[in-house]
């Protein structure tokens, strides 16, 4: 897929916003690259790769955190088939965006389990996207759709 990729940290713009790269903080940093990360296609199938890199969600609309302020938690994990945690590969990050703006970025080595969880504010709706990125296959991105 297309898309505005920083030079410096590889943040993928979705909003195509280009001034300043919120994850590096950087100005004029910004790049459009044709292969800036990869859709699912579920329609045609997924096979192994797709498994271990595609982000599954689990939205937990009823929040145990802070009862009775109608948030949301969002977790998130790669690969329906757990993403492998090896030094040579692994998940590098997971990007949180909301409606296509950038809310989170979380960044990981082999030590740690390729999942992440937002906590949305009650009344947060729309589209929850992530892209996250294999050191060896590139980014992913997945969307799940809060109401």
């Amino acid at each position: 897929m297309n898309g505005l990729v920083c030079k410096v940290c590889g943040y993928v713009s979705l909003d195509g916003s280009k001034e300043r790269c919120p994850v590096c903080h950087l100005k004029d940093v910004f790049e459009e690259k044709e292969d800036a990360y990869k859709m699912p296609d579920f329609k045609a199938g997924s096979g192994e790769p797709e498994k271990k890199h595609i982000p599954a969600f689990n939205v937990i609309e009823k929040c145990g955190f802070i009862p009775g302020t109608g948030c949301v938690d969002v977790h998130v994990k790669i690969g329906e088939i757990v993403h492998p945690t090896l030094p040579e590969h692994h998940i590098t990050e997971i990007t949180f965006y909301i409606n296509n703006k950038f809310v989170g970025n979380f960044v990981l080595t082999a030590d740690i389990n390729p999942a992440a969880v937002i906590h949305l504010k009650g009344g947060t709706k729309g589209k929850v996207q992530v892209i996250e990125n294999c050191n060896l296959h590139g980014r992913w991105f997945n969307e799940v759709e809060i109401k």
